[in-house]
């Protein structure tokens, strides 16, 4: 059969988060602060091992008073704030007005940068009548980085887990996104990193693709690979 609706993961699918590095450094520009090369450098280090950028590395320990809301963290504005800011807040930075600007830089559009193909694969799909959808286990709203890319006329709906309070694998986030394309999960394919959260799509009857959670630069044609506009 051919797909006649497709579903997207957002992070490390269609788009990849900035590096902590530039996360850091952005930050401390935009605050006018100075640090020593060795102490930003040990800055980048804790960072990444606590996992306090959200669409990064994940976390190498979570301190017990995180855990539950790590958990469920994509179930609402709040417990994404809380657990992101808290693990940040592991890491001992030289100002403390840092750790509330560096959770506001990961949701600007700045910070997001598409995959090469991403737009290709979506324009194909919209030339061969394919409803697209985005469905996010996520805090924030995505949409402001889909309309800065030029992406956001390419999606027919977002289904954003913190706008439900349901985080994947959940099949209600997926059958809500068949729905509002006006499609039967037997005609959709899921296209995700994570093959947990992603494939709970196929608990609904959805077909599953993965495509690899790599930086930019070292995949650029994850997605065409995929040929999602062919017959499976």
């Amino acid at each position: 059969m051919t797909f006649t609706g497709a579903l997207f993961d957002f992070s490390g699918t269609l788009f990849r988060i900035e590096s902590v590095h530039s996360w850091l450094r952005t930050v401390l520009d935009q605050r006018g602060l100075t640090v020593e090369r060795h102490a930003f450098e040990g800055y980048v280090r804790e960072l990444t091992s606590a996992g306090a950028l959200p669409g990064g590395p994940p976390p190498a320990c979570v301190p017990p008073h995180l855990t539950a809301a790590w958990a469920e963290r994509d179930r609402s504005a709040e417990l994404h704030r809380g657990a992101y800011t808290g693990l940040a807040r592991q890491v001992a930075l030289p100002d403390p007005g840092l750790y509330d600007a560096l959770y506001a830089r990961h949701m600007s559009p700045a910070a997001w940068r598409p995959y090469p193909d991403a737009e290709q694969v979506l324009r194909g799909l919209r030339r061969a009548g394919t409803a697209v959808g985005v469905v996010s286990n996520i805090g924030w709203d995505l949409r402001p980085v889909f309309r800065a890319h030029g992406l956001d006329d390419l999606v027919d709906a977002y289904v954003l887990s913190f706008e439900h309070g349901i985080q994947k694998p959940d099949v209600r986030l997926f059958r809500t996104a068949c729905a509002l394309l006006g499609r039967e999960p037997a005609e959709v394919v899921m296209v995700g990193d994570d093959r947990h959260a992603d494939g709970g799509a196929a608990a609904l009857g959805c077909s599953v693709r993965f495509v690899e959670h790599l930086p930019v630069e070292e995949r650029p044609d994850g997605l065409l690979a995929l040929e999602l506009t062919r017959t499976p």
